[in-house]
């Protein structure tokens, strides 16, 4: 998906989404999913609203409290991972902004098939 075809797709949330990925995202998953997740102190929340006002795409989870901090997680997972976040943030210049946050995302990617083009039935 283009980044014209979501919601909040302009450059500025662009910059923030890929802005806040690259200092303070996790890329991962559990050996089933891949996952991408930003876990920040509780203050953050109204950026945490504010990025899923325009990508609805993950849930919130917290406030926890864990080794004397405090903080939200936001999850993306699951269909809006795959099908429409991983494809905006291809779209993105990551690479060429960030090579170690950029390293760890591909790693991600490869370890859970998401490099391999969408079968027909997802597309």
């Amino acid at each position: 998906m283009e980044p014209s075809d979501q919601p909040g797709s302009d450059p500025f949330a662009l910059g923030v989404l890929l802005g806040v990925l690259i200092g303070e995202g996790s890329f991962g998953g559990d050996g089933k999913q891949p996952q991408v997740t930003l876990r920040m102190h509780v203050r953050h929340r109204r950026l945490f609203e504010w990025l899923l006002d325009r990508w609805p795409l993950g849930r919130l989870y917290g406030p926890y409290a864990h080794g004397g901090r405090t903080y939200y997680q936001l999850m993306f997972r699951g269909n809006a991972l795959v099908e429409r976040l991983v494809p905006l943030l291809d779209s993105l210049p990551w690479a060429e902004i960030d090579e170690h946050s950029y390293a760890r995302y591909s790693a991600m990617k490869r370890r859970y098939g998401l490099d391999a083009p969408v079968p027909a039935e997802r597309a």
